[in-house]
């Protein structure tokens, strides 16, 4: 997969944006997906090491369970560890890399108030 179609995987949310928020031209190539409607983050699209990744939101207790479970998770880069995962794209089943954008999408979205 591709950076363009890993992207394009993400942007199916109603909500979903993408950004290019670094000016520095070090970091241009960084794609930050974030919701239209409250700015908030849900991926981060780079590569490292010639590897494309992405960071994405993860319940804390999901997250230890991913990265002890796969070698493709590991530890967000450069965010917080408990609450973000890094993905190594193109060894991860398209299936749970779905999945794992999905959950980061949702729990960034805005909260529905109960009335």
């Amino acid at each position: 997969m591709d950076k363009s179609e890993l992207i394009k995987r993400c942007l199916k949310f109603q909500d979903a944006v993408e950004t290019y928020p670094f000016k520095d031209k070090t970091y241009d190539e960084y794609a930050v997906l974030r919701h239209k409607s409250n700015g908030k983050w849900f991926g981060l699209v780079f590569y490292l090491n010639d590897r494309l990744c992405i960071n994405l939101k993860c319940n804390p207790v999901d997250s230890a369970i991913l990265r002890d479970e796969y070698k493709f998770i590991t530890p967000a880069w450069h965010m917080n560890k408990t609450h973000w995962v890094m993905v190594d794209v193109n060894n991860s089943p398209k299936d749970l890399l779905d999945a794992l954008i999905k959950e980061s999408f949702e729990l960034t979205a805005n909260k529905r108030k109960n009335k």
